[in-house]
């Protein structure tokens, strides 16, 4: 609410860290659908391992363990489970599922979130309910001491700082006045601020993440855990948390700081992804396919350098040995001579699968 007012009039100058991982995350997307199209079972693996590790992950970042040996059962079982962690992974489980397959489609709004944190709590006392009383973040230091970390927006308040932050997210989206990541990660620094919840912030908060990611055609949380990641750096999030809320309620509060580790959180997944699928074994005329799927997305003529960029895992040599056979077929045509040539469709062909 706080960070996304401030963005809603436009941002002047966005720090240079930030920028870097704009481009680098709107690079790897550019290359989402090439790697999808590699190899389903492999595709299908990454899925599953991803859910397991997301229910697991995300439910221990907030203390809520299970025996390793159930985690199968519990994720992917029907059998009874036997206590209240069980059902909190398990409810964590089928909310990833409804993200999953409604994706872009599941509206951002209240309505979703209260769902999101009913499934998360498994249907339980408040659970999808907004807090009832005043609830402040509490950071227990080694000595024993406690003391407030971060006061929550009060009880009273938190309806209308939600319905706000509902509106400015779609304001932002829509106006286009700041990049759609950034104000994915706005929101989810001002959603922790408020705190709308008696319990399950955090969790909710990260599905809330993956949703946004696949409005903004983000489709990496499919395949590699952003949850696990989060947990991996478990540290890190809660110290760019902590600067980034300093001064919130007063809107004097630098989100930047939230927003890089976001960034970094998603460049991160987008680098895992590519590395389990960019090596691995490609069947008979794969590559091939994947140079013809490049040379075909051109929409003027372009470079080895650009078919490049567009098929990982494929090199140089395999790259001029199939642009040889098109232009020996008259598919496409050579524009000049050297490295740096530039080649051309010749018509609007399309290869057959």
């Amino acid at each position: 609410m706080r960070t996304l007012k401030q963005f809603l009039s436009g941002i002047d100058t966005i720090p240079i860290m930030t920028s870097w991982y704009l481009t680098d995350i709107s690079e790897a997307k550019g290359k989402q659908e090439l790697f999808k199209s590699q190899s389903p079972q492999k595709l299908k693996s990454l899925k599953e391992h991803a859910l397991i590790e997301s229910a697991v992950s995300s439910n221990r970042i907030e203390g809520i363990e299970v025996d390793k040996k159930r985690i199968g059962t519990v994720i992917f079982g029907k059998s009874l489970l036997h206590d209240r962690a069980e059902e909190e992974v398990r409810g964590y489980r089928e909310a990833l599922n409804v993200i999953h397959d409604q994706g872009a489609n599941l509206e951002v709004s209240e309505a979703t979130c209260k769902y999101l944190h009913q499934l998360t709590r498994g249907g339980i006392g408040d659970a999808g309910q907004y807090k009832k009383k005043e609830i402040d973040i509490i950071e227990k230091k080694q000595s024993g001491r406690s003391s407030i970390r971060f006061k929550t927006v009060p009880a009273a308040q938190t309806a209308g700082c939600m319905k706000n932050l509902m509106k400015s997210w779609h304001e932002c989206i829509h106006e286009t006045k700041v990049p759609p990541l950034v104000a994915l990660a706005a929101f989810n620094l001002d959603f922790l601020c408020i705190h709308p919840f008696r319990d399950g912030n955090g969790r909710v908060s990260r599905l809330l993440m993956l949703l946004q990611c696949y409005h903004l055609g983000i489709e990496v949380g499919r395949y590699v855990s952003l949850e696990r990641l989060i947990e991996q750096h478990k540290e890190r999030y809660y110290e760019t948390l902590k600067l980034s809320s300093d001064r919130w309620h007063s809107g004097e509060h630098d989100p930047w700081h939230y927003i890089n580790f976001v960034c970094f959180i998603i460049k991160t997944a987008y680098q895992e992804f590519e590395e389990r699928l960019g090596h691995q074994h490609q069947p008979h005329g794969g590559k091939t396919s994947m140079i013809h799927d490049a040379v075909n997305g051109f929409s003027g003529n372009f470079s080895v350098t650009d078919i490049l960029g567009k098929c990982p895992g494929v090199g140089i040599d395999m790259v001029r040995k199939v642009l040889k056979d098109l232009q020996k077929h008259e598919k496409i045509e050579c524009l000049g001579r050297g490295r740096n040539a530039r080649w051309s469709k010749k018509g609007n062909w399309v290869i057959s699968k």
